[in-house]
């Protein structure tokens, strides 16, 4: 098991899917530079063939993964950055995430889209959108989101050997970090959640980079008795509720983070699940913590001062175990 950047690990599951089948083809913006480095030396190991640049047109680049993956290959297609969805929302939403229902399952789509996402340093409104919850609305799509280079690889790697299409989102914050992955075969079931954390008093469901702030922040509160659960989804849609009611049943209570805007996020779908199926398991009200419903500022102030940090889920956390019901 060796230390990996995020990015190269997401890369080498890549690589495995398209070692692995040959009809794995892949088309980008620049995939043969690799600006983001997210398939930096594929074109020279698999050749132009199945490594196609792409012109700027997010719109064609979705619309070509789907008449691909509908003729028998299973294209994954590299958008780069995640707020370039918008362009392609009716081959996303209408063609991409229908057509396997609306023909009966008689046309089978296995095509992954993935883009880095979420706000990385001043990258302004129109490059730091995290809009998963977007994604989740469609219906027919699934969506990944990994916090650690061992999910990344492995998360890759089922996303492509996956029937279905499937947005996979990269935080552009995590591309630089680095995690152990283990050898061999990494796949990662989607839609099983992971427990980053086991712990006694408070639940806590974290997405992709706010992870690692849960796991800072538990440590924090265990010098203080705490005793704190963090559990990963990994897949946003569908996702693991089995996993966070049994853990919410266990503990009493519900910390939610994302990074996607308050209103209509992933956080709002946890708590209204776990309001609805658990109720009676809680002991206090749940928190939820993401970013206010406003665009992401370019000032580094402000974008620290909006988006989710340390401080801010050490003292959701605290809230939580404050409150009863």
């Amino acid at each position: 098991m060796a230390d990996t950047y995020f990015i190269q690990a997401m890369r080498d599951g890549l690589a495995d899917a398209m070692r692995e089948d040959e009809r794995v083809v892949l088309f980008g913006e620049d995939a043969d530079r690799s600006v983001m480095g997210s398939t930096r030396g594929l074109v020279e190991e698999f050749g132009k063939p199945r490594v196609w640049n792409m012109p700027l047109s997010e719109a064609t680049m979705v619309g070509v993964g789907v008449g691909a993956a509908a003729s028998g290959l299973r294209p994954v297609i590299d958008l780069m950055v995640s707020s370039f969805f918008y362009i392609t929302m009716d081959q996303l939403g209408n063609q991409a995430a229908k057509l396997r229902y609306m023909s009966g399952g008689q046309v089978s789509l296995p095509v992954v889209y993935f883009a880095a996402t979420g706000g990385a340093g001043s990258a302004a409104a129109q490059h730091s959108e995290s809009p998963h919850p977007s994604f989740i609305q469609l219906a027919g799509l699934k969506v990944v989101l990994p916090s650690n280079a061992a999910d990344a690889r492995g998360l890759m790697l089922s996303a492509v050997r996956d029937d279905n299409p499937v947005v996979y989102l990269q935080e552009a914050s995590l591309g630089g970090t680095k995690g152990p992955v283990p050898e061999g075969d990494t796949a990662v079931p989607l839609s099983r959640a992971a427990i980053a954390r086991s712990g006694s008093d408070v639940t806590v469901v974290a997405v992709g980079r706010t992870v690692r702030m849960a796991l800072e922040a538990a440590k924090r509160l265990e010098a203080e008795g705490v005793s704190v659960e963090i559990i990963d989804p990994r897949t946003l849609y569908p996702w693991d509720k089995e996993t966070v009611l049994d853990s919410v049943g266990r503990t009493g209570r519900l910390v939610a983070l994302d990074t996607a805007r308050h209103s209509c996020g992933f956080a709002a779908e946890v708590v209204a699940t776990v309001c609805t199926e658990a109720f009676d398991a809680l002991h206090g009200q749940p928190v939820r913590l993401s970013p206010p419903d406003v665009p992401m500022p370019f000032s580094p102030q402000l974008e620290k001062h909006i988006s989710v940090d340390v401080d801010k889920v050490e003292a959701a956390i605290r809230r939580s175990l404050e409150t009863k019901r």
